[in-house]
């Protein structure tokens, strides 16, 4: 979606204040000063009007007046503009702007030629932002919130593209250390099992039954030949293959959750090229190395954090945090990215200030990387959490979730939460096929739309006049989907995605409003084109939408116990 978008209202409004503001002073009716920064926003309260701004309260002090004075004088200042209908002032010196029913209506018309362009803003003005979520270990399946950490990067991506920055989404692949090690071990107790071996899974490694599955496929593809290897070269051998395999099950599970990558970066690869040594070299050079007891430590204790951390243990072997902090000066120096934002899992919020200090640390400004945690997902049927999974006996997967509920349901239920917050997602209202569940309520408004476009046939509503949307319903669709842009712009610099389906279910219900107050199809063909083009607009803006939330937009859905909702509309109309 790139961004052709027109400037946003509230910016618009913005600088016919300004104006307002140095016509004044030019006029001398206001001492000249510089103007405070004061954001335009949505009005409290819809009966006051559209936006409202609160710059005469700022502007008092330094002009010694009152706001309300001040407030008067802005709004006989203020430019006429054919988008705004009536300027008022209200409280203390609060001025709210009211947009013209006739400007609404041609919006319909600008929603409508945009297509699939409309809610696109130019905000990042080509900023490159790597994007890096989920980079699960490849050492068994995605868990459930490895699902939510996907969705929420994944949403996060397309919305900054569509606010015009360069995105570039990341699966950082955690394929060396002593973790793989330990799995490789796993492997290959469970292999040997398989001929009858008494080998026990390590205490410290991995005994999901995931493990007997992949076991099972080794003895049926490669034979015995690893039993009669070294160990050691067992363990890597089997520890590679295993990788491998978690990793193309992984990649199957994102594609189906509709996550495609650019890029999925090798943790190995930051030793064969020497990286993890040159980065630690280079945080020696500036002082922030020390070693103890055999061990090397990154300081980062004087950089205000509260210990020092390990960056190779006492073996000689690195740390994952050394790779880690090797990884982020390849994005944000090798690789160049101006801005780098990770999504972590909760139980990494420890590692973000260290993470920020070691790029401190190497010369980069911290503001260069955002590290967003997003909190557990909690599954539940009939009411009750569920926690264990009948093939795995270990947490639910994100494959299981996905061939319950499906995408759509899984996508959009991960996004309505902000990441902080921790999500309980009911299994049961995810599979329900009615407005109770909010995915299928959004999906149904733009299912309902393509069903009266069907109806209308060939009604011609592409030079409709627009000016006839005057009814109340109509106009409150309109205002609502002319936030997109906004929502946007919000979504964007708050990198806050959840914003998204809250916004598709307040137009969905603005559509189900009209659709149940106004005729569309009727027996007044101007009206008709006119309605229609509405609708046409609508169910762009919900595609729009749900395009950046990563969830389809279907032309036909049925309710549970309800005829197709095309033989409904044809029934009505």
């Amino acid at each position: 979606m790139p961004a052709m978008y027109s400037p946003l209202i509230r910016q618009q409004i913005g600088a016919l204040l300004d104006e307002a503001v140095q016509g004044a002073q030019r006029k001398g009716l206001l001492p000249t000063a510089a103007i405070p920064a004061s954001p335009i926003e949505r009005a409290s309260n819809p009966a006051f009007g559209d936006y409202a701004s609160t710059l005469p309260l700022k502007l008092a002090r330094s002009a010694r007046m009152n706001p309300n004075q001040i407030a008067r004088i802005l709004v006989d200042e203020l430019p006429a503009s054919p988008m705004i209908e009536r300027v008022t002032v209200a409280g203390p010196g609060f001025i709210n702007f009211t947009l013209s029913d006739r400007w609404l209506g041609e919006q319909v018309n600008t929603v409508v030629d945009l297509g699939p362009d409309f809610g696109a803003i130019d905000l990042g003005h080509g900023v490159s932002i790597q994007v890096e979520f989920v980079s699960a270990n490849p050492t068994g399946p995605l868990p459930v919130a490895s699902g939510r950490g996907g969705a929420l990067g994944d949403s996060l991506a397309r919305v900054l593209g569509a606010a015009g920055y360069k995105i570039w989404r990341e699966y950082y692949v955690n394929d060396h250390g002593s973790r793989i090690d330990v799995v490789g071990q796993s492997i290959f107790a469970r292999y040997a099992q398989e001929f009858g071996r008494d080998v026990s899974v390590p205490a410290d490694g991995y005994h999901g039954t995931y493990l007997i599955d992949l076991a099972r496929h080794l003895k049926a593809t490669q034979g015995d030949r690893f039993l009669a290897m070294p160990l050691a070269q067992a363990y890597q051998e089997l520890a590679r293959l295993g990788v491998a395999y978690f990793l193309e099950g992984i990649k199957a599970d994102l594609e189906r959750l509709g996550i495609e990558y650019d890029c999925w970066f090798s943790e190995q690869t930051l030793y064969d090229q020497g990286a993890v040594q040159q980065t630690l070299d280079m945080l020696k050079e500036r002082g922030y190395i020390a070693t103890r007891e055999g061990a090397v430590w990154f300081v980062s204790s004087v950089l205000g954090e509260d210990k020092d951390n390990v960056l190779v243990r006492s073996n000689g072997e690195p740390t994952y945090f050394a790779s880690d902090v090797a990884y982020h000066y390849n994005k944000l120096v090798e690789r160049g990215f101006d801005r780098a934002i990770d999504v972590w899992g909760a139980d990494h919020q420890g590692h973000v200030g260290r993470t920020k200090a070691a790029v401190g640390a190497l010369g980069i400004s911290p503001d260069r990387l955002q590290i967003i945690i997003h909190q557990l997902v909690t599954l539940k049927v009939d009411g009750q959490p569920i926690r264990m999974s009948k093939r795995t006996g270990n947490l639910v997967t994100l494959r299981e979730v996905l061939d319950e509920v499906g995408s759509d349901a899984c996508r959009f239920f991960f996004v309505s939460r902000s990441a902080d917050s921790h999500l309980d997602f009911d299994l049961d209202l995810a599979k329900r096929q009615s407005d109770e569940n909010p995915v299928f309520y959004v999906q149904y408004a733009h299912a309902r739309i393509a069903s009266i476009l069907r109806f209308a046939g060939d009604v011609d509503y592409q030079h409709a006049d627009v000016s006839l949307l005057r009814h109340p319903a109509e106009l409150a669709l309109i205002r609502k989907m002319i936030e997109l842009p906004e929502i946007v712009e919000t979504a964007a610099t708050t990198c806050e995605p959840h914003h998204l389906p809250h916004y598709a279910m307040e137009l969905a219900a603005e559509f189900h409003s009209f659709y149940t107050q106004c005729r569309v199809v009727s027996d007044d063909v101007a009206l008709t084109a006119a309605r229609l083009k509405l609708v046409a607009a609508a169910q762009c803006a919900l595609r729009n939408t749900l395009e950046l939330i990563g969830v389809s937009a279907p032309n036909e859905m049925r309710r549970e116990g309800d005829a197709a909702e095309s033989e409904k509309v044809e029934g009505r109309r």
